[in-house]
C-alpha cells in the first residue's frame, strides 16, 4: 500500500469517481442527430483504424470504445427481455433493469464525455476516438436500441401481461366507475401535493431536478393566449397506480387504492394529466407533456481540502440535484414549440434530446413484480449450507480445520451473518475488522458489528462513503456504528476502498489466531440473493497477517506494497497479474500447455489487455468471461485469435472474479474484488487472495468450467465488438450454467 500522507500530492489526487479528464474541441462533434442506418455491430473500427500488419499492440484499432462496449453489454440485458425462457415478470424486471442502467450511464459515463468535450483539451481513448466522437457513436448506437426497448414493451410484453390478466390501461380506456374512483384518489391524495410552476416574464424557469417526471402544461389564459408550465409527478406515490376492476369499483368508495388487490394499473402521468383543470381554473388545458432530465450525478470532491469528509460527502449528494442536464427525454408527441422551450432553457443541443413513443422512465416497470403471481416469476430454490457449519460444532473450529468456500446465491449468506454474531458473542474474540461498500438499507451485517461493541468488542470498520449511489445509505451507517462506539474509517484520501474484507482477532491457549472471510462480493445481505460471488472463509496465518497489514495500512499509516499472499491494489496487482500471463508464455513456448482462465464484471486495463495478446501470440489459450464491458478485441489474426470472450447475461447478475493460471499443471487460482480496469488497479483498495486448498481448488475449476461451456446464455463476443448467441452444436447437451449450478448446488461443499 502507498502511504496515505503521500497521496496529498497533487499529482496523486483523485476526484471521486471522476475518470481523468479527456477534453476535444467543439468543432470535432458528429452530430448525433444525423441519420444512421442501423447495424447490430456499432464498434467496427473506421477505415483511419484498421490494424496494423505489424500488429502493434498500442494500434487504436485492438481496442473497443468502453462506452459502446458498456451499451452492447446493456443491449444483453435487453435481450434477456425479449427471451421467452424467463418467466414473464422476469422479463418485465429485464426492461427495467435496460432503462434504470442507461440512466446511471448518463448521469456518470455521459456526464463525464460532456464535460471533457466542455473543457477544450484534445485527447483521444485507448480506442483512438475523441469524447466528440464518443458522444456521436452513443446516440447513433442508442437510438434504435430505444425504439427496440419500446417495441419490445408495447407489441410483445404488454399483449402478454393483458393475457395473464394483468392490464396496464391508458386512461382513456377506463370505465366510468374506474375513471370516477381515480379522480377522487386525485383530488383527496395527489392535488394536495401538487405545485404547478409557471414560466413566463413574472417566473423564472423552475429548476428541473435529476430524473424527476414532469408534465409540460401548455394553457390558454383569457387576456394573455398560451402559457407554460410545469408540474412536478410527486416520487413518493407509485408510478403505477392500481384500480379495481369496473365491477368492484363500488367497494372502494371512501377506501385507500392502496387496499386494492386486483393487478390493473394506470400510469400516475395520466391521472395528473386528466385531471389538470383543477390545478389551472379559469383557465383552458390545452395539453400535457411528461418529460424528464437527467442531470451529472458524478460527485466531485477536493478531498484534500474537505474538512469534514462525511460532511463533504453529504454536501456532494445534495448536488446530485443540481448537477448540469446531459439529457432530456421527452413524450415524442410534444411540440417543437414546446421541445424549444425546453432545450434553450435547460441549455442542451439537440442531440441531447431523446423523444420517445412510450412512457418516460421505464425503470418503473420494475413496480410489477410486486404483482402476486408465483407462476410469472423464478421457481425459488433453498440456497445450501456447507455440511460442516451444520452440525452445531464452533464456526472458529471448522475454519482452523478447513477453508471453507460459498458461493452466492446458491448458497446462503447465512454463514457470514452466524460467523459475525459467533465473534459477537464469543469471550475470547478481541477484536472485529471489517470493509463496508454497499450494504444497503436493511444490513444485518452492521447491526451485528453494533452487537459486538455491545459485548465489549473492538470493533473497527472502513465504510466507504464514496460508493456511487450508495452514499446516502452508507452516511447512515457510520454515524450509526459511530454512536454505537464502533471506530470508523473512511478510507484513504483519493482511493476507493473496494475489497471486501472481514478479519477476527480471538485468543486461544498461548496464541491470537486471526480468522478471515474474504469476498468477491459486497457484505449485503439482498444483493447476496441475486448476485453470484465467491466468499472464502481461512484461518491461514499468512493470509490474517496480510490482512492484518492491510487494514493497518487502512486505518493508518503504511508504506507497505508487498504482501505474503495477497495481491493488493494500488500497488503491485497489475503488475503480478501481468508477470503471471508472461509466466504462462514461458511455460508454453517449451511446453505447449498455456492455459489462462479469468472471469470477471469489466476488462478495460490496457496493460493488461495487451498482456493477454502477447500470450494469444505465443499460442496461449485464453478463456474470458466478462459480463459488461471488454475492450479486448478477440479473433484478430496474429494478435488474439486464441482468445475467446463470453458472456453471460441471465437469472443473477455475474459478479464473482476469478483468475485462473494453468501454471504448468501447479494450477494458481485468485479470487477476490478487482477487475481488470484502471480505477480498480490505480484509484480503488482491492484484494486478490489464492485458493490454496485443493478441494476447493478443484471445485472452483469446475465452476469455471461449467460456466465456458454455457450454450444456452452465454454470448461470445466477435472481433467487431458485437455478440452472438452461443448455441449448442449437434448432439451437444443443453447447458445453463445457472440453472446448473442451482440443481447442483454445494457440489464445493466437503461432505461431512
Amino acid at each position: 500500500m502507498p502511504d496515505p500522507a503521500s497521496l496529498n500530492a497533487p499529482d496523486a489526487q483523485v476526484k471521486i469517481g471522476v475518470a481523468p479528464k479527456r477534453a476535444v474541441e467543439e468543432r470535432d462533434v458528429v452530430s448525433p442527430m444525423e441519420e444512421t442506418p442501423y447495424r447490430h455491430t456499432p464498434i467496427l473500427p473506421s477505415s483511419r483504424q484498421q490494424i496494423s500488419e505489424q500488429s502493434d499492440l498500442d494500434d487504436p484499432a485492438l481496442f473497443i470504445n468502453r462506452e459502446l462496449s458498456w451499451l452492447e453489454f446493456n443491449r444483453r440485458v435487453l435481450e434477456e427481455a425479449q427471451d421467452e425462457s424467463h418467466p414473464l415478470l422476469e422479463r418485465v424486471k429485464f426492461l427495467a433493469i435496460f432503462s434504470n442502467n442507461l440512466d446511471e450511464f448518463f448521469m456518470i459515463r455521459v456526464s463525464g464525455l460532456r464535460e471533457q468535450l466542455e473543457s477544450g483539451i484534445l485527447k483521444t481513448s485507448d480506442d483512438g476516438m475523441t469524447p466528440a466522437e464518443q458522444l456521436a457513436a452513443i446516440r447513433r448506437t442508442l437510438e434504435p436500441m430505444l425504439a427496440e426497448h419500446l417495441r419490445t414493451w408495447q407489441e410483445d410484453l404488454l399483449p402478454k401481461l393483458d393475457a395473464e390478466d394483468i392490464h396496464i390501461i391508458p386512461y382513456d380506456k377506463l370505465k366510468k366507475k374506474q375513471r370516477r374512483l381515480l379522480n377522487k384518489y386525485f383530488r383527496n391524495e395527489i392535488f394536495p401535493t401538487l405545485t404547478p410552476l409557471a414560466f413566463d416574464p413574472g417566473h423564472p424557469f423552475p429548476h428541473i431536478s435529476n430524473l424527476s417526471l414532469n408534465l409540460a402544461v401548455v394553457v390558454d389564459d383569457p387576456e394573455h393566449g398560451e402559457r407554460f408550465a410545469r408540474v412536478k409527478v410527486p416520487g413518493f406515490f407509485p408510478r403505477l397506480l392500481r384500480i379495481p376492476s369496473e365491477e368492484r369499483a363500488d367497494i372502494f368508495e371512501g377506501l385507500p387504492l392502496s387496499d386494492v388487490k386486483a393487478d390493473n394499473f394506470v400510469w400516475i402521468e395520466e391521472v395528473i394529466k386528466n385531471n389538470l383543470d383543477d390545478l389551472f381554473p379559469g383557465l383552458e388545458v390545452k395539453a400535457a407533456y411528461p418529460f424528464r432530465v437527467t442531470r451529472d450525478a458524478d460527485i466531485e470532491i477536493e478531498e484534500d481540502e474537505a474538512a469534514d469528509l462525511l460532511a463533504a460527502i453529504e454536501q456532494g449528494v445534495e448536488s446530485r440535484f443540481f448537477g448540469k442536464v446531459v439529457r432530456l427525454e421527452v413524450d415524442k408527441a410534444m411540440p417543437k414549440r414546446i421541445r424549444d422551450i425546453l432545450v434553450e432553457n435547460l441549455g442542451l443541443q439537440p442531440y441531447q434530446v431523446y423523444a420517445l413513443d412510450g412512457p418516460v422512465g421505464m425503470a418503473s416497470l420494475w413496480e410489477l413484480m410486486d404483482v402476486d403471481r408465483p407462476d410469472l416469476k423464478y421457481k425459488p430454490f433453498t440456497p445450501s449450507v456447507p455440511p460442516a457449519l451444520n452440525t452445531g460444532e464452533s464456526i472458529f473450529s471448522v475454519i482452523r480445520r478447513q477453508d471453507i468456500m460459498l458461493y452466492l446465491p446458491y448458497d446462503s449468506f447465512a454463514p457470514v451473518l452466524d460467523f459475525l454474531d459467533a465473534a459477537a458473542e464469543d469471550p475470547n474474540v478481541l477484536a472485529i475488522k471489517q470493509t463496508l461498500y454497499r450494504v444497503g438499507k436493511n444490513a444485518p451485517v452492521v447491526k451485528e458489528l453494533m452487537k459486538a461493541r455491545e459485548f465489549g468488542k473492538q470493533v473497527a470498520a472502513l465504510v466507504e462513503l464514496k460508493a456511487r449511489f450508495d452514499e446516502e445509505n452508507n452516511i447512515v451507517w457510520a454515524k450509526a456504528l459511530e454512536r454505537a462506539g464502533v471506530h470508523v474509517v473512511y478510507g484513504l484520501i483519493g482511493l476507493k476502498t473496494h475489497a471486501k474484507l472481514l478479519m477476527v482477532v480471538r485468543r486461544e491457549s498461548d496464541r491470537i489466531r486471526r480468522y478471515l472471510h474474504m469476498s468477491t462480493g459486497n457484505y449485503n445481505a439482498s444483493t447476496a440473493k441475486v448476485y453470484t460471488d465467491i466468499g472464502y472463509f481461512t484461518a491461514d496465518a499468512d493470509l490474517g497477517a496480510d490482512v492484518a497489514d492491510l487494514f493497518n495500512a487502512l486505518t493508518g499509516y503504511s508504506r507497505k506494497d508487498t504482501y505474503r499472499k495477497l495481491l493488493v491494489a494500488p500497488g503491485r496487482m497489475r503488475e503480478e497479474i501481468c508477470r503471471r500471463i508472461d509466466r504462462e508464455i514461458e511455460r508454453h513456448k517449451t511446453h505447449h500447455d498455456g492455459h489462462i482462465i479469468m472471469k470477471m464484471n469489466q476488462l478495460v486495463d490496457k496493460r493488461c489487455i495487451q498482456a493477454l495478446y502477447r500470450a494469444s501470440q505465443a499460442g496461449v489459450k485464453v478463456d474470458l468471461q466478462v459480463r459488461g464491458i471488454c475492450c479486448l478485441r478477440p479473433g484478430v489474426e496474429g494478435v488474439s485469435e486464441h482468445i475467446r470472450v463470453t458472456s453471460i447475461v441471465g437469472r443473477f447478475l455475474e459478479h464473482a472474479r476469478v483468475y485462473y493460471f494453468y501454471n504448468g499443471g501447479q494450477e494458481e487460482m485468485l479470487v477476490g474484488s478487482a477487475d481488470l480496469m484502471p480505477r480498480n488497479l490505480d484509484r480503488r483498495v482491492e484484494q486478490l487472495f489464492p485458493v490454496e486448498d485443493p478441494f476447493l481448488k478443484t471445485a472452483l475449476k469446475k465452476i469455471l468450467d461449467i460456466h465456458l461451456s454455457d450454450n444456452v446464455k452465454a454470448r461470445e463476443m466477435l472481433s467487431d465488438g458485437s455478440y452472438r448467441r452461443v448455441e449448442p452444436k449437434p448432439g451437444e447437451a443443453r447447458i445453463n450454467a445457472q440453472a446448473w449450478m442451482v440443481e447442483n448446488r454445494g457440489f464445493w461443499h466437503r461432505k461431512e
